[in-house]
């Protein structure tokens, strides 16, 4: 099939782009650079996807059946008026628009169904609201003309070639043999998905009839503490963990935040927990879910293979350890 995946260059979309090939899809690449290194065998469209304008004249002429949308602007936002402009500039004839959104667009709670209602369009959060706004645009579009969505609600996503500083943050740490900070108790719960299980859904939902119309959450059926991630990524590297607990109110008087440097638990990784029920995507998309101890070995061996490992640059842990002891002999 003639395929469009906006935003293809980067993790999700590197590994959909290279299984789309293998399967022997026309591919394009629609992204806001003059060139990528797929080489020729995939066309590259320059455009930014939040500018209406810049859209159209890339995709004129051009007509897809399938369109995969991985793209936020995690500076400017992406609205759902933006993506249904983009939606527009694709034409008609498409038979799959398959938009990555996020378990975010729930807004908060746990072990939610895809039934569930999402975040309202006034929730606090641009990111959530974002999300939950477009997937409510995409599914009154399917009731109202069934144009041929799909949505994926993923959790965390990880693997190979993750540019988050997430699972190699700990990874540095554990190797130098210092100790791994946990946010106030570790037990907020976080859940994870596989990058490779997330792209294979997607791309069976390209063919599976009965995807059209339907959201799907995807990720590992069990959530897990922040320790018990601490653990397992600790296990993978044959390396025994040092836990030092330190408060969250000492963290942020230390000027510590979970969405930019300095991080303390890895990128974005010590947010309120948002869980989902997983089975849907098993049932309809006949999907086997990679277990998060394999997973993460396939991603340390990336790990090893790719990333230098820092050895300085400890500062921020070194001082909220440093707080961590004073307040627990001024509490004495």
């Amino acid at each position: 099939m003639k395929v469009l995946v906006i935003g293809g260059t980067l993790f999700i979309g590197r590994m959909l782009v290279e299984e789309l090939l293998k399967a022997g899809h026309d591919v394009a690449v629609l992204h806001r650079k003059p060139k990528h290194d797929f080489g020729r065998r995939v066309e590259n469209l320059m455009a930014d996807r939040n500018d209406g304008d810049s859209l159209r004249e890339a995709l004129s002429g051009r007509r897809f059946e399938v369109v995969f949308d991985n793209v936020y602007d995690w500076e400017r936002g992406t609205t759902a008026a933006q993506v249904g402009d983009t939606v527009r500039a694709c034409g008609d004839r498409l038979s799959r628009y398959i938009f990555l959104s996020s378990v975010a667009a729930y807004g908060d709670g746990l072990n939610h169904k895809e039934s569930d209602p999402l975040a309202p369009d006034y929730n606090a959060n641009l990111y959530v609201r974002d999300k939950a706004s477009t997937e409510r645009l995409l599914f009154r579009m399917h009731a109202q003309t069934d144009f041929p969505v799909v949505t994926f609600r993923p959790p965390f996503v990880y693997g190979p070639g993750n540019p988050f500083y997430r699972e190699q943050f700990f990874w540095d740490r554990l190797r130098a043999g210092r100790p791994i900070i946990i946010p106030g108790d570790g037990h907020r719960l976080m859940q994870f998905a596989y990058v490779s299980d997330l792209v294979q859904a997607m791309l069976r939902a390209m063919v599976e009839p009965r995807a059209e119309g339907e959201a799907f959450n995807i990720g590992d059926p069990k959530p897990v503490t922040q320790v018990e991630l601490v653990e397992k990524l600790a296990k993978v590297a044959g390396v025994e963990p040092t836990l030092a607990r330190v408060p969250r109110d000492v963290i942020v008087q230390a000027g510590g935040n979970a969405t930019e440097e300095p991080y303390y638990f890895g990128e974005y990784f010590d947010l309120p927990p948002i869980t989902e029920n997983i089975g849907k995507v098993t049932r309809m998309l006949k999907m086997k879910l990679t277990p998060l101890d394999v997973g993460l070995k396939e991603t340390y061996r990336w790990y090893l293979r790719n990333h230098k490992p820092r050895t300085a640059g400890f500062e921020f842990d070194d001082r909220l350890l440093g707080m961590a002891r004073t307040n627990s002999h001024a509490s004495v």
